[in-house]
């Protein structure tokens, strides 16, 4: 129960209150810390590393392939054939991921973040120890399927660790923790880039264990996630348990006084109670999510069609003519990884300051030019002998582009641009989106490549012009603003007025169902 002549507290004791308040929002807790390392490393770490974890061991994996088959069949396997299963090995990640995309709305309302984390690691077992086994059962078809069930995992990880971490991080710190499975993404891709070199395991007999050890993060977060809290925000606003969101939120911010955040949330429950849960239809007719929605999809699409995979693609071929022995590519390949990381990691620490605006903006600002200078470098550097170094510098430029800003923001978007009951099908749009467009250019760009050869980076630039264009124009700085003065934003450029209550709380109870509710002394319309 509030005390409902709160609002007649003297003026200094306010003050005091408010300024202990902000200390512990702008606080980074060891415990929020070790939720933030063990979700990313736990999660999106090996995203990361199946994403590139089969390039470097291909041409073994391959033999191995049609090994078994002649075993099998005393024949050996066409060359159409091989190509069709490696095909199928390559590209039922993005499938798979689309179908992790599509579980996040059902399990983590039903199971919660932390709960849908936590039997996510099990489809990640699972499917390590299919593929660490592979080679002594003699079985290829166990990776495909493998490869399916490890894209399931990422589609579902992608989503979920953003939404947990956005969900319980304090706003001052929201965009730095939410770019952290972002980074931890590109540790994973180097990880496997440098497990993947022939000195290491990327070779005939190292292949099962470089495929079998993304079961080991997944082992640690099932023995450690569940020491830590549930997202608070879920705690309150959807299971209605009002003692354990601010047992949570204590022990997140290392401070009894939380009382402002509470209140925070009930705002925003009380803002959305009307509407209920939002199923991705819903979500999708509903105009007061309209531009929201949009972005997204438009921030999604933007990412993973401006090239980054054409990029990583061509740069081992812009490297051989650059004067790179072939033997030597495969430690440039780990060095770009580095810089991937690296500038990432600066991400992190910038976010907060310079805004999520300006780092989408530079970001796709830096890939379209980096296209355009590459189709024109690609081109002409058979006759121009400097333009393979002019190439180099393009990929370079390109990948930090991505990194700070395509790459880790647009996750951080979604958390913030939509409310407790819409976020889950924004996630499963975004994600859906995100898989669906990955999986279209692994498909659609090998053609493109045979058609259209360098020009094919024309078509990226535009998409990173278009992206930007329309970030430029439509997406709001969210930066250090609350979940509800973003919602505030949003609903004028929808033009819909949001029910806002404005009084002091007199009394705060759980309706049935477990939908959050509270009795106000009066409102407006804003």
């Amino acid at each position: 129960m509030w005390d409902s002549n709160a609002n007649m507290k003297l003026k200094g004791g306010e003050q005091e209150s408010s300024e202990r308040s902000e200390g512990a929002k702008g606080k980074m807790t060891i415990l929020l810390a070790l939720v933030a390392l063990i979700s990313g490393f736990g999660s999106s770490f090996q995203y990361g590393y199946n994403v590139s974890v089969i390039n470097s061991p291909a041409p073994y994996m391959q033999d191995f392939y049609n090994q078994t088959y002649l075993d099998r069949t005393g024949v050996p396997m066409n060359s159409g054939f091989q190509t069709l299963l490696w095909s199928l090995t390559v590209s039922m990640f993005p499938l798979g991921g689309f179908f992790g995309s599509l579980l996040v709305w059902p399990m983590v309302n039903n199971c919660g973040r932390k709960g849908t984390l936590l039997i996510n690691n099990l489809f990640s077992i699972c499917a390590a120890i299919l593929m660490g086994t592979s080679e002594l059962a003699k079985t290829f078809e166990a990776i495909i399927l493998s490869r399916f069930i490890m894209g399931i995992y990422a589609g579902l990880a992608s989503n979920v660790v953003p939404m947990f971490l956005g969900e319980m991080s304090p706003r001052n710190l929201r965009g730095a923790i939410g770019i952290v499975p972002q980074l931890f993404i590109t540790v994973g891709i180097l990880v496997a880039q440098i497990l993947g070199l022939n000195s290491i395991l990327g070779n005939a007999e190292g292949w099962p264990v470089l495929l079998g050890l993304t079961g080991i993060p997944s082992l640690i977060q099932l023995l450690t996630l569940p020491f830590f809290p549930e997202s608070p925000r879920y705690l309150l606003l959807q299971k209605g348990n009002e003692e354990q969101a601010r047992r949570a939120l204590r022990r997140l911010r290392g401070w009894d006084d939380v009382d402002d955040e509470i209140e925070e949330m009930f705002q925003e429950g009380q803002s959305e109670k009307e509407e209920g849960q939002f199923s991705v239809l819903s979500l999708c007719t509903f105009r007061g999510l309209r531009w929201q929605l949009i972005s997204i999809i438009v921030m999604m699409m933007g990412q993973q069609l401006s090239g980054v995979n054409g990029v990583f693609y061509y740069a081992d071929r812009i490297f051989e003519s650059a004067g790179v022995p072939s033997n030597s590519i495969q430690y440039v390949t780990v060095s770009i990884g580095a810089i991937n990381v690296v500038m990432t990691l600066l991400a992190v620490f910038i976010v907060e300051s310079l805004g999520r605006r300006i780092l989408l903006l530079a970001g796709f600002a830096l890939c379209c030019a980096s296209c355009a200078v590459l189709t024109l470098a690609l081109n002409l550097q058979t006759t121009v002998s400097w333009m393979s170094y002019l190439s180099i510098a393009c990929v370079i430029v390109y990948i930090i582009g991505h990194a700070v800003g395509p790459s880790p923001v647009p996750s951080v978007m979604i958390t913030e641009m939509f409310l407790q009951s819409s976020r889950p099908a924004a996630f499963m749009v975004g994600g859906s989106v995100h898989w669906l467009s990955n999986f279209t250019v692994g498909l659609v760009f090998l053609y493109m490549e045979a058609g259209l050869g360098p020009y094919s980076f024309l078509i990226f630039c535009a998409i990173c012009l278009a992206t930007a264009l329309y970030i430029f124009f439509i997406v709001p700085e969210t930066k250090n603003k609350t979940f509800m003065e973003i919602n505030r934003i949003m609903a004028k450029r929808n033009k819909v007025e949001i029910q806002e209550n404005k009084e002091e709380l007199k009394d705060f109870r759980t309706a049935p169902g477990g939908l959050v509710e509270r009795t106000m002394s009066s409102s407006s319309q804003l």
